[in-house]
């Protein structure tokens, strides 16, 4: 008998690329999805399985070097967000075109934050893209969605791991993904040379270097009086600590409340938010530790 799944795609940028790598090893294993519940980039990558785009997705992003994901930031200073994230959107609404939410083969929900109510909005009908837009603008980085004289910006902000959507499906199985989990990042055998690795990051940190601040640095000296010196800290660096830091603990604090049957845990420092040219590693750590969860699952249910 089929086992079937709601899954719940928490959020986490880059790392996201770890949704696709777990969607595969569930299919790959003979379980069923039959409802998926994501926000930010766990609300693309599940609306794009939702709508049978997945393997588009993964072939594009698989392409993707440090000097497209440069051209696809798209930086703006003139808009509510530094990036402005139409030209990625352009290719997503080629992939969905005007797909609704509601003619999906499978119930799904895209989470995203009203700021003006403070509360929750779940698009569970309506026009995907639009959806997934808004589920995914983080604020201050990518310009917010206006829908509906609503201001709506990244589920994340309040609810990083929405698993109360996929309650009432009534599903075998919840399996959460959390992409910022507190354990050590696995290590991958490097497919691409080290070197060349390391100077496509090297340009890539240059390029995002634009976005900086000056800041304080403290350190105290032998006799307890404080040095100060000044150090440059790259905005999104500061900005992704302090995201990660505030989505830990409600992902904590929602998981109190509605507990998954079963956890995967993607660590928070397997990969920068922005490092959006690493999908192969990122779908390959998805894969790895859903198999390695699972394996420990099916033996612990089978002994």
């Amino acid at each position: 008998m089929t086992t079937t799944v709601s899954l719940v795609l928490g959020s986490g940028g880059a790392r996201g690329y770890a949704h696709i790598g777990v969607i595969e090893e569930l299919v790959a294993r003979g379980y069923e999805i039959a409802a998926v519940a994501g926000c930010s980039m766990g609300a693309l990558v599940g609306g794009l399985y939702a709508a049978g785009r997945l393997a588009d997705y993964r072939d594009w992003v698989h392409e993707l070097n440090y000097l497209d994901v440069i051209r696809l930031l798209d930086l703006s200073f003139r808009t509510p967000g530094v990036i402005n994230g139409s030209r990625v959107f352009d290719v997503i609404a080629d992939m969905v075109g005007d797909t609704r939410i509601e003619d999906l083969d499978i119930p799904f929900t895209a989470v995203a934050t009203d700021l003006e109510s403070r509360k929750e909005i779940w698009f569970q009908d309506g026009q995907l893209l639009r959806a997934i837009r808004a589920s995914i603008a983080i604020p201050s980085l990518f310009t917010p969605v206006n829908y509906n004289g609503r201001t709506l910006v990244d589920g994340g902000v309040l609810n990083p791991l929405p698993i109360a959507p996929t309650v009432s499906s009534h599903s075998d199985l919840i399996i959460a993904v959390d992409l910022n989990a507190d354990v050590n990042p696995l290590v991958l055998q490097c497919e691409t040379p080290v070197q060349e690795a390391d100077r496509q990051q090297k340009i890539l940190d240059r390029w995002l270097s634009k976005l900086s601040w000056r800041t304080r640095k403290y350190s105290e000296s032998d006799n307890c009086e404080q040095a100060e010196a000044t150090v440059k800290t790259g905005m999104l660096d500061i900005f992704n600590q302090s995201l990660e830091v505030m989505q830990e603990s409600l992902a904590r604090y929602k998981m109190a409340g509605y507990s998954p049957d079963i956890l995967v845990p993607i660590s928070r420092n397997q990969c920068r938010f922005y490092e959006f040219n690493r999908a192969e590693d990122m779908v390959r750590v998805g894969r790895l530790e859903t198999e390695r969860i699972l394996d420990n699952f099916e033996a612990a249910r089978n002994g």
